[in-house]
């Protein structure tokens, strides 16, 4: 394969950079820039040269022998000053270099997938802990990333390869007297894996909303107070406000972390009838974004007179509490008052729904499981059927076992790797 480099630190002046180099000349284009042999595996302090002997910058130079690598391949890492002339300046020379080109977008990651370092379940988790924004959604990537995921996929294939491999041994034999009925032990390990695949597939909405973040929509009438609040939950003007009832017709978006969820909470235009056309518009677009939002903040005297309807977990509180005598139930965005014990609220009952969430976290695990569990449903009702068709339960197990190997990347995914490392910058 090619000897790919990139900056692997982020772009933009900083203390230290990071230039990566990957494949069979790592090793040597870098002892070719410092001038010295270098370790198999080591760190030294070089001096960087460019081809004609003049001096680019002192750092310090990392060397990692295959397969003990994170792309499995050689990989040499030079830590330079963070300035982008020092930066351009070592690019400039590796570009010139004979063997080396600039690596594609996620090349580095695609190779550690190639060379057996991770499974593609490792490789999103990855992509989300680059990604992620809160403390919820760096725990979840970790946990993606250290490969319970796959480890649990491979446990259930386990499972189901010692099925069929107990149905299949009775029609090898069927000639021959077999004397004990596998039927009980291949039930009990597909119910086993059956079970599983059923947890994870209900996690994965929760899952997905940790990752993408949860919506939650101010709903209310106009002039209910509900741009000044979502402005105190922001802590900046986010919103314009007004006297005047209808100001807000579009969608306000603000995204915020709320005790370590990622929160994005929609300022809706007020629910009223109206004349106005294009109010009307951004009032539609109200309705359909609160009723699709996880949960909804009701700023109104009751819910039912803004006519959406109300799910579990949605909260409703008193609009304008600074000009109320009791204000206990209120919560007022222009003095502040109300607006923590909100928050706190909010954050409760995102948090108490992510207890429920698993391991599985995009929408082609919930595919792939789901795809597993209906050949297994499939094996299960088959089974009841006697012996005479273990050879059809056999296949639907191979089927289910094909859809787990596709979760972790062992087939069928060709299709999803350009998309998945688009996502990635050039040093990863």
């Amino acid at each position: 394969m090619d000897t790919i480099f990139a900056l692997a630190s982020a772009q933009g002046k900083a203390g230290v950079a990071v230039i990566r180099l990957s494949g069979p000349e790592a090793h040597s284009a870098a002892a070719r820039l410092t001038g010295s042999t270098l370790p198999n595996r080591g760190m030294v302090l070089r001096t960087l040269r460019d081809h004609g002997g003049a001096r680019l910058d002192d750092g310090l130079v990392l060397t990692f022998q295959a397969p003990a690598s994170f792309t499995g391949e050689n990989v040499t890492e030079l830590q330079i000053h963070g300035s982008t002339a020092s930066v351009n300046a070592v690019l400039r020379c590796l570009s010139d270099t004979e063997g080396l080109r600039i690596a594609e977008p996620g090349e580095f990651t695609r190779r550690a997938l190639e060379n057996g370092k991770m499974d593609l379940t490792q490789v999103e988790g990855l992509a989300d802990l680059i990604d992620a924004e809160t403390e919820a959604q760096r725990k979840q990537a970790q946990t993606v990333l250290a490969g319970e995921l796959g480890a649990l996929a491979e446990r259930w294939r386990r499972d189901l390869i010692r099925a069929a491999s107990l149905l299949e041994a009775v029609i090898d034999f069927a000639d021959e007297e077999v004397p004990t009925d596998v039927t009980p032990e291949v039930r009990v390990l597909v119910n086993g894996v059956m079970s599983d695949l059923r947890r994870e597939a209900d996690g994965v909405k929760i899952a997905e909303r940790i990752r993408n973040g949860f919506e939650v929509a101010i709903v209310g009438l106009p002039n209910a107070g509900k741009s000044t609040l979502l402005n105190a939950l922001a802590g900046r003007d986010a919103a314009i406000t007004s006297e005047y009832a209808g100001t807000t017709r579009d969608v306000i978006e603000v995204r915020m972390d709320l005790a370590g969820l990622p929160v994005t909470l929609l300022d809706t235009a007020g629910l009223r009838d109206t004349e106005d056309f294009v109010e009307n518009l951004g009032i539609e677009l109200a309705r359909k974004r609160a009723e699709a939002a996880d949960l909804r903040v009701f700023l109104s005297e009751t819910p039912e007179q803004l006519g959406v309807a109300t799910q579990d977990g949605d909260i409703h509180v008193l609009p304008k509490a600074d000009l109320r005598n009791d204000s206990s139930d209120g919560v007022s965005g222009k003095t502040g008052q109300g607006v923590d014990a909100l928050i706190c609220q909010i954050s409760c009952v995102l948090s108490q729904r992510t207890t429920s969430y698993g391991i599985a976290t995009r929408e082609r695990h919930r595919a792939a499981i789901n795809k597993a569990a209906e050949a297994l449903n499939a094996a299960i009702r088959v089974l009841e059927s006697g012996s005479d068709l273990y050879d059809i339960a056999a296949e639907e197990l191979r089927t289910a076992i094909r859809a787990l190997e596709s979760l972790v990347g062992r087939i069928d995914v060709e299709t999803l790797l350009d998309e998945i490392f688009s996502s990635f910058c050039l040093g990863k």
